[in-house]
């Protein structure tokens, strides 16, 4: 596996995150580190727009890494999707300069809606 790399787990949960992955391995075993994963949801507004609803992917914390271990991936799929990785890099940046502003609750950061005109362009 490469070094580091953006990619769609799908855990055996049934879980669904996209995340920048970084595999490591030690005592035999592979472990994903996973940055700022997070789930998205289709959504529609009122007017019939579809878009996508992105949320971190545990939601009571503040940590931005996590570790998953191997086995507990069902499949893992690189994406080489430049206007999916924008999205989520732009996610990233906007919830962290949310948080530092006057949002105790962390609402808006873990609500944040971005829509997609064309969803097709995500697929």
């Amino acid at each position: 596996m490469e070094d580091d790399f953006y990619a769609t787990i799908k855990l055996k949960s049934g879980e669904e995150i996209f995340s920048k992955v970084s595999p490591c391995t030690e005592e035999e075993r592979t472990f994903l580190l996973v940055s700022n994963p997070i789930t998205f949801s289709e959504v529609k507004t009122k007017r019939g727009i579809s878009g996508y609803k992105m949320e971190p992917w545990l939601k009571t914390s503040r940590d931005d890494m996590f570790i998953i271990d191997l086995n507990d991936v069902m499949t893992m799929s690189e994406s080489k999707d430049i206007d999916m990785i924008i999205m989520y890099q732009a996610w990233i940046r906007e919830s962290k300069d949310f948080t530092d502003s006057e949002d105790p609750t962390g609402y808006r950061q873990r609500c944040h809606i971005k829509i997609v005109v064309n969803i097709g362009e995500l697929c």
